[in-house]
């Protein structure tokens, strides 16, 4: 049996999403997103606990979180969690961890209201975003 690798976030933007363009016509976007937990301490004093994620969105979902997405709105995120490395600047190995997102949809009423500033989408189109998986990716 094959292992599961599946992530769902409810959560707020901590920022817009960052779009880039790359070498073959694929777009990446990435932004961060703060998941909040509440428990009361020893004291019994209510505290807030908020964890952030890094979210990466490809092709087709990269331009649309892009299209709709600003800081502070309200999605659900189903993805992937990924773990890949990279040498910064002073030549030292990193490592990031971040969510390949599958599917987002936006919560807490259309987008665009309350003052986001974050587009509104028509009739025909949906608020919830999801990325189709590549051939290589199918199960068969």
């Amino acid at each position: 049996m094959a292992g599961v690798n599946k992530v769902i976030l409810v959560g707020n933007l901590g920022k817009d999403p960052e779009v880039r363009h790359l070498e073959g016509g694929n777009s990446v976007a990435h932004f961060t997103l703060a998941t909040n937990e509440y428990y009361k301490d020893k004291q019994g004093t209510r505290v807030e606990r908020t964890e952030w994620h890094n979210i990466s969105a490809w092709r087709g979902l990269a331009e649309l979180a892009a299209k709709y997405l600003k800081k502070g709105t309200q999605v659900y995120i189903e993805g992937k969690l990924r773990t890949r490395q990279y040498q910064d600047k002073d030549q030292q190995t990193r490592y990031i961890t971040e969510i390949i997102a599958d599917e987002i949809s936006l919560l807490g009423g259309r987008p665009g209201g309350a003052g986001n500033g974050a587009a509104s989408p028509s009739t025909d189109e949906s608020v919830s975003l999801r990325q189709e998986p590549e051939l290589d990716q199918l199960p068969f």
